[in-house]
């Protein structure tokens, strides 16, 4: 099958290229490697550096791989920075979003998996474990930028016979995580004990958080 990713220079996106070549696919990747790696791409995959909001160099990539399934991971994703730069958020996950879904229904797309994000959707917990029917309410312009590209997706499948799976990811940790990424304190903690620091914990030390192997949330 034809699959096209967005992001898959990424942290999370290049284990699901891996694997996805791994099982016999034909893989492309977007990426415009302002946060991914070029080494992180498998070998096998062929690499488009092209930023998902540059619509007419979007649409080239689709009219060459013709993908029959686009996986999405491209986004900003920094709860502190779209707090200082909630207009680069918008435009980044929102429109390029639109961009890419443009792309999907031009180029008669049959799916599309939008990665979205879990904690930054939900906001605080109203209760726990939060599951899919919490209610939604984001605290910061990431989140509420990934949920309103969530909005999108129906009228792209009832419209345009876009079908579409939202993942709403949890705290993923594994080879490749930016040690310095907000999200990565396992990264983090690695990091220090492996040059023999102590570890340094902020707050209590008693924050529950749900941590999600990579290689498990790309399969």
């Amino acid at each position: 099958m034809r699959i096209l990713v967005t992001g898959g220079a990424g942290f999370i996106g290049s284990h699901v290229v891996d694997m996805l070549i791994e099982a016999g696919h034909d893989v492309a990747v977007v990426d415009d490697l302002s946060m991914g790696r070029r080494e992180f791409v498998h070998p096998q995959a062929r690499l488009y550096t092209v930023d998902i909001r540059d619509g007419a160099a979007l649409a080239a990539v689709f009219a060459r791989e013709r993908p029959e399934i686009v996986n999405h991971h491209a986004a900003r994703a920094n709860v502190r920075e779209s707090l200082q730069k909630p207009v680069l958020y918008a435009d980044v996950n929102v429109l390029g979003s639109l961009q890419l879904l443009e792309c999907c229904r031009q180029y008669g797309v049959r799916k599309l998996l939008y990665i979205s994000t879990g904690g930054a959707v939900y906001g605080e917990p109203r209760y726990l474990p939060v599951d899919e029917n919490h209610p939604v309410q984001p605290l910061c312009p990431y989140g509420s930028s990934k949920h309103a590209v969530e909005h999108y997706l129906p009228i792209y499948a009832q419209n345009y016979g876009l079908a579409y799976t939202t993942l709403r990811y949890a705290n993923v940790y594994g080879p490749r995580q930016d040690p310095y990424g907000e999200a990565g304190v396992v990264a983090i903690f690695a990091g220090q004990m492996l040059r023999g620091d102590q570890a340094v914990i902020n707050g209590s030390g008693e924050q529950e958080r749900d941590f999600v192997y990579v290689a498990d949330y790309a399969r």
